[in-house]
Order: structure tokens, then C-alpha cells, then sequence
């Protein structure tokens, strides 16, 4: 498992030095990736999603917010679920973000055949659900 670490350490270097301009920690980029589709989401399906426990992912959120790229509000027809959603400024920042995350991705596979990109894909899903 030192290789799966390398690896994400590797990733997070590139991706900071990228997007270094944000000024965004990596738990930042992170749950801006995983909003980037646009689709608003509850605290507890980010963390999920993103792999950031509860009492790490308020203070990303409370940070994201205060920078104006999300918003919470009450859940329609559930008032104790937290919905967060971007704001126009965190659409764009998280589409580059997103972005950013496909071209290093892209980049690394770019030698490899598809059948092991689709086995490694499963291996990586099955720790993530881990």
C-alpha cells in the first residue's frame, strides 16, 4: 500500500502546484470536485463521496463558504438535512478544479491500456468503499 500512498501524494503535489493560484487546501479541492457536476448535495453525501469525516468536512465547508464558493440551506421537505450547494463563483472555480483533476488523470494513463485503467478503476473503487 506505499505505492497507493506515493501515488496520492504525487497527485496532490501536481494538482497543488496547479492550482496553486486558489489557494485551497487539498480537502478543499476535493469536495469541489465532487460538486462539480452542480448537483447539491447533503453534508453526510459529501463526506461520503469526498472520504472526509464529519468534524473535518464542517471546517472545509465553513473555509469554502467563507471564500464564497458554496452555500447551505435547509433541504426541501427536510429541514434537518444541510444542503450545500456552489455559487457562481465556486461552478467555475470547481469546473477548473475538475478539470485539473482529469488532465493529471489523463496524463497518467495516457500509456496504459484500457482493459488495466478499467481494472485499476475497480481496485481503486473497492478501497474507497472499503
Amino acid at each position: 500500500m506505499v505505492l497507493l500512498q506515493r501515488a496520492t501524494h504525487v497527485t496532490l503535489q501536481v494538482l497543488g502546484t496547479e492550482l496553486a493560484d486558489l489557494g485551497l487546501t487539498a480537502s478543499e479541492l476535493n469536495v469541489l470536485a465532487n460538486l462539480a457536476d452542480g448537483r447539491p448535495r447533503t453534508v453526510s453525501e459529501i463526506g461520503v463521496a469526498a472520504g472526509v469525516r464529519p468534524t473535518t468536512l464542517t471546517g472545509v465547508l465553513d473555509r469554502l463558504a467563507d471564500k464564497g464558493l458554496l452555500t447551505r440551506a435547509a433541504r426541501s421537505g427536510d429541514r434537518r438535512a444541510v444542503e450545500i450547494s456552489l455559487t457562481a463563483a465556486g461552478a467555475r472555480t470547481a469546473a477548473r478544479v475538475a478539470k485539473a483533476f482529469k488532465a493529471v488523470e489523463d496524463r497518467a494513463l495516457d500509456d496504459v491500456p484500457e482493459s488495466a485503467v478499467k481494472q485499476a478503476r475497480r481496485v481503486l473503487k473497492a478501497l474507497a468503499e472499503s
